[in-house]
């Protein structure tokens, strides 16, 4: 009988960038990118998204090698929508393939530049089954979930983001950082009802309803939105950092249970 035992691969570690459409998660990993390889981090940046045909960053692992969007939705006649969804199913029907690309990669810190159809992370099982075989091959990620800054000047819109963010969380299962993007834009939306920090910490609800109850097209619907606040709260699982890459990484290092703090402090 044979003893040899099968050698799992080290631990590796990355972030998933996930996102509505044009949130900044592209960007976000270029610039992600540019301040580990300023550290001395040797980094892998694999596109998961079969739309993306534009990419600023060197890419390692690309999946529009294996599909793309646009033959699908010629060769199926599906729309953008149904079509992602399609390719997301055979990219975890073909994850050999996946694996194989990754192996090529040792130590390296890795980023998964995803897509951004929302359906994928809060109904839809196959990105969650692809980031759960990831967690199988020995890589310990976290989820960074992006959504635009400008949705804060709107609080019906931002109870909305609040309600995917919750969602997105519950479904990914993956520990998870929620990141506001372009700060530097947010007064070009309209003034804010209340200060930042009631956005980032998503402090007592009740008062954004007190706010929305004064618009009369959202005063019909006040029960919804105070049922949607009381899950929110009763879960008091969403927080939102601002976008600075240095302090979104200290904190996606917490959430994995690492705190190089010490060697980062150095470092600056």
């Amino acid at each position: 009988m044979s003893t040899t035992a099968e050698v799992k691969p080290s631990l590796r570690f990355g972030q998933v960038v996930i996102g509505p459409p044009g949130s900044g998660k592209t960007t976000y990993c270029q610039g992600m990118r540019e301040f580990l390889s300023t550290m001395g981090r040797k980094v892998v940046v694999v596109n998961m998204d079969p739309a993306n045909e534009e990419m600023p960053y060197p890419c390692a692992v690309d999946v529009s090698e294996l599909i793309t969007l646009d033959e699908v939705m010629d060769s199926l006649k599906l729309g953008p929508n149904g079509g992602l969804l399609y390719c997301m199913q055979y990219l975890e029907a073909n994850l050999d393939w996946l694996e194989s690309k990754l192996k090529r990669h040792g130590d390296c810190y890795f980023l998964f530049d995803c897509p951004g159809q929302v359906e994928l992370y809060t109904h839809q099982s196959s990105v969650k089954n692809i980031f759960s075989q990831l967690g199988k091959w020995n890589f310990r990620l976290t989820a960074v979930h992006i959504v635009d800054s400008h949705y804060c000047a709107d609080p019906a819109k931002f109870i909305s983001v609040l309600c995917t963010s919750l969602s997105t969380m519950l479904h990914v299962e993956l520990p998870h950082v929620n990141v506001l993007s372009k700060m530097d834009l947010i007064e070009q939306y309209g003034k804010l009802a209340f200060n930042l920090d009631f956005y980032t910490e998503v402090m007592d609800l009740t008062y954004l309803l007190d706010h929305l109850a004064t618009d009369p097209f959202f005063k019909k619907f006040q029960r919804l939105n105070e049922k949607l606040a009381e899950v929110i709260q009763d879960y008091s699982l969403v927080s939102f950092v601002p976008l600075n890459v240095q302090v979104l990484w200290i904190s996606v290092l917490k959430c994995v249970g690492i705190c190089f703090l010490t060697f980062l402090i150095d470092e600056q």
